[in-house]
């Protein structure tokens, strides 16, 4: 599948643009129903690929997952596999999340190098040896693909993470709710994901303490029982969209999310020209009459997030002036750039995290690769900067964490088309 975009000519994005539940708070929801025998229900699910793959990934495990609409029913009471579908888990990096529940509630899992995109072969370390302070012992094939992990009885550690991860905190956190005495995770991650996921292991019976801070506090119980997870607004999606408003918005509404888990970026935007107005719910974007440069620094939570860096890199080939984009987060997710080279920026990559613009630039439209789901958005967003047409293979790419992107997009005057 492709997109086909075809430039704005001049014209203005106007309307409404609502944002779906949040992927990655939806995932680990998903792996937490594995900590439970119970039914668990998750609400405002989006119906996005990676969801999808989770639960196959699930089913393939033996647990029944059906779902009405974006609202999920995970019965995890007869899993029999200890280990994780390759094909499944290959395609998917938050298959990772999996081993932590499995580990803590059966004492073992099995499962093969995590996927997902061309960014999505990234070190697993933390992971493996965050598991082997808890208790348990890792065996890994000779080539360092495929791992075996058991305990007896998962014990409370103290664990602190050389860098801040997302994933590391989530799946840790997981494992340690069922552990034997007091888990303590030192420079955790603070996303509002890591939150959502601790209030709902709490409501299910877990004493966490500390879920937003670096230090997370978990005493383990001996079992937890089902409940109900919320799907927080996916706050990526919508700082997506404030991007997309600050290139191209005449007073662009978007609904449905939480401005206060986006502050950094639309601190960014608002000192690039953008008008912006918020509310508890919504944020209302307009395009400056002229973009300033400005320079960027990714960061964890609370700064400015790693996976908006693509789309905020098409914001800096239209500012006037040079700006200076740092990525900090991530090795070998600047690649897309020499792409949009080809639609016509002036790109300086200075190494494998750095790179210098100098806006701003005429774009024109191109046959571009989505290499993963941000960049992917990225291409859609510069698309409609560009004179002409383009054309974005790989359009799974990107609905692996967009939904129906092309028909909100239409919605505010995109011509945007699936082929």
């Amino acid at each position: 599948m492709n997109f086909v975009v075809k430039g704005l000519a001049g014209k203005r994005l106007h309307g409404t643009i609502p944002v779906f539940g949040s992927k990655n708070a939806c995932l680990k929801a998903f792996a937490a129903a594995i900590l439970t025998s119970d039914p668990v229900v998750i609400k405002n699910a989006p119906l996005i690929e990676d969801v999808f793959r989770m639960r196959e990934l699930l089913t393939s495990l033996g647990a029944e997952v059906v779902n009405n609409g974006r609202v999920f029913r995970v019965v995890a009471k007869n899993i029999k596999a200890r280990a994780l579908e390759d094909g499944i888990a290959k395609s998917l990096r938050a298959s990772i999340v999996l081993a932590g529940p499995m580990l803590a509630r059966f004492g073992e899992v099995e499962f093969s190098y995590p996927g997902g995109c061309v960014i999505g072969k990234r070190p697993i370390d933390l992971f493996l040896d965050g598991f082997k302070k808890l208790g348990a012992s890792v065996i890994s094939d000779k080539q360092g693909n495929r791992f075996k992990v058991k305990a007896k009885r998962l014990r409370g550690a103290n664990i602190c993470f050389r860098l801040m991860s997302v994933g590391g905190t989530e799946t840790l956190m997981m494992a340690a709710t069922l552990a034997l005495g007091r888990t303590i995770l030192h420079n955790a991650a603070q996303e509002p994901e890591i939150v959502a996921l601790a209030d709902f292991l709490n409501q299910c019976g877990a004493r966490i303490n500390g879920a937003g801070t670096n230090t997370i506090i978990i005493d383990g119980v001996k079992s937890l029982h089902g409940g109900i997870f919320e799907t927080p607004p996916d706050r990526l999606e919508a700082g997506s969209f404030a991007i997309m408003g600050a290139l191209l918005g005449d007073k662009l509404k978007i609904t449905n999310c939480d401005p206060a888990h986006i502050l950094s970026v639309i601190e960014y935007l608002e000192s690039m020209g953008a008008n912006i107005k918020k509310g508890e719910t919504w944020l209302e974007v307009t395009r400056a009459k002229k973009l300033q440069s400005v320079n960027l620094k990714t960061h964890e939570y609370p700064g400015f997030p790693t996976d908006l860096q693509a789309p905020f890199a098409v914001l800096l080939t239209q500012a006037s002036g040079t700006s200076m984009l740092f990525e900090t987060v991530f090795d070998g997710r600047l690649t897309y750039l020499s792409d949009l080279n080809r639609m016509g920026a002036d790109i300086v990559p200075c190494d494998a995290h750095r790179a210098v613009f100098h806006g701003p630039r005429s774009l024109r439209g191109r046959e571009v690769d989505a290499p993963d789901l941000r960049a992917g958005l990225a291409f859609i967003f510069a698309s409609l900067v560009a004179k002409g047409e383009s054309i974005i293979h790989n359009a799974y790419n990107i609905d692996r964490g967009y939904e129906k992107i092309e028909d909100r997009l239409s919605a505010i005057g995109v011509n945007i088309k699936r082929v």
